[in-house]
């Protein structure tokens, strides 16, 4: 067994927690403070633990100021157990929509170095109170300002480029482009439609709109799938999403004995350059490829060892990328891999068996913890999302942040 292992795991239901009256106004119906306390209490419980036995916390959240006027979120913490966690070491990371990824490797490396033996990770991202040119722009901000969000471009104009560059390396037609992406949609959309606490779940549109096929969406009328930035259209996109999910990581001893234990295997953290304008190559996350070296190498496994993954798909090339990334394909065959019907619950490596960021939601902050949490379920035989058909050991989360600026992939091992 490694250095630290997670010992317990909470997600609460994903979606757009508000409400708007007759007249728009809003009322919030899960505040940014009320997602992070009920993640945090529902990891704890879920370890087994008392908030007295939790030696740090660490809360990863992309940009809680710019969407819910709210920056300064470690103390927040303490009103998770304000007698268990007063005093506390409290700690909020950032790396665009790996926050949580980035916190959760912080709280590894202090449970290692033995300044903790039990850390407790949350992941947490309040979007649907500020409006769509709010979010719009908050999420620039994790772009290369410079070149890309401060000259008008918008994070699916980011993606559109990547788009574009794999589709012109590896000479795609836009028909056979767009059917690749609409796969990729349909299966996120059937995998969250089994997932009670996603955004896109049972009872949410695509599933009621019978969108669980490529050839349904790509039936769509144009204004009911509009382009947002080409190629990209409506259903190539993940929800804005507010949400938050939370961890317990624990050292070796502590884990000693515990009933549901997963070791976090192999870690691999990789930057790449944030401006566009200065990668070697557009078509590919070069960065994520070499974060998942890293965490192989670590964990002594290779891609043939995955029995699922957990990827980041904030729009459908995305995941194309990252099942690249992760070798799971070989370059610029991912799409083709899906129109054969790879990745699916029967695959031998299913892909995203939560819904993916596309089905299940994408609150920016929290996406890193809650890709951890749905791995550490399937592990331990406790699915939220759509249950592996088998009795799985070994799976890989990876989660970027921005445009591929930031790269977290983790191997997890189940212990028992």
């Amino acid at each position: 067994m490694s250095q630290v292992a997670i010992v317990g795991a909470y997600n609460t239901r994903f979606g757009a927690r508000v409400r708007r009256d007759a007249e728009g106004v809003l009322e919030d119906l899960a505040p940014l403070h009320e997602l992070l306390v009920e993640a945090g209490r529902g990891a704890i419980a879920d370890a087994g633990l008392e908030a007295s036995e939790i030696d740090g916390v660490w809360i990863g959240s992309c940009s809680p100021g710019l969407l819910a006027n709210q920056e300064h979120l470690g103390p927040l913490a303490t009103e998770i157990d304000a007698g268990g966690l007063l005093h506390k070491r409290t700690t909020r990371t950032e790396a665009a929509c790996a926050s949580s990824s980035v916190a959760l490797y912080d709280a590894v490396y202090a449970v290692e170095a033995g300044r903790c033996r039990h850390a407790l990770v949350i992941g947490v991202e309040k979007m649907n109170l500020a409006g769509t040119a709010a979010v719009t722009r908050a999420l620039a901000c994790s772009s290369y300002w410079p070149e890309e969000g401060g000259a008008g471009m918008t994070f699916p104009g980011v993606f559109a480029v990547l788009a574009r560059a794999y589709q012109a390396e590896y000479a795609l037609d836009d028909e056979l482009f767009a059917r690749m992406r609409a796969t990729v949609a349909a299966l996120s959309y059937r995998n969250g439609a089994r997932n009670p606490i996603a955004h896109f779940g049972p009872d949410a549109a695509p599933a009621r709109r019978g969108l669980i096929c490529a050839e349904a969406i790509l039936a769509l009328p144009p204004q009911s799938n509009p382009i947002v930035a080409a190629p990209l259209r409506l259903h190539d996109c993940s929800p804005i999403t507010d949400g938050a999910a939370a961890l317990v990581v624990a050292s070796a001893s502590a884990a000693r004995g515990r009933e549901k234990v997963v070791e976090l295997a192999g870690i691999g953290h990789a930057a790449a350059r944030m401006p566009l304008s200065r990668r070697d190559r557009l078509y590919a996350l070069d960065g994520a490829r070499a974060a998942a070296l890293q965490a192989y190498a670590e964990a002594g496994v290779t891609e043939r060892d995955l029995e699922f993954a957990e990827v980041h798909d904030c729009f459908t090339n995305a995941q194309l990328l990252c099942v690249e990334a992760l070798g799971l394909s070989a370059p610029g065959r991912a799409g083709f891999d899906y129109l054969d019907g790879r990745f699916t619950p029967e695959d031998r490596t299913p892909v995203n068996l939560s819904g993916g960021l596309k089905a299940k939601g994408h609150p920016v902050g929290a996406t890193g913890a809650s890709m951890h949490v749905h791995a550490y379920r399937q592990l331990v035989g406790e699915p939220l999302g759509v249950p592996h058909p088998g009795r799985p050991e070994v799976g890989a989360v990876l989660n970027v942040g921005g445009s591929g600026a930031t790269n977290c992939v983790s191997i997890l091992r189940r212990v028992r």
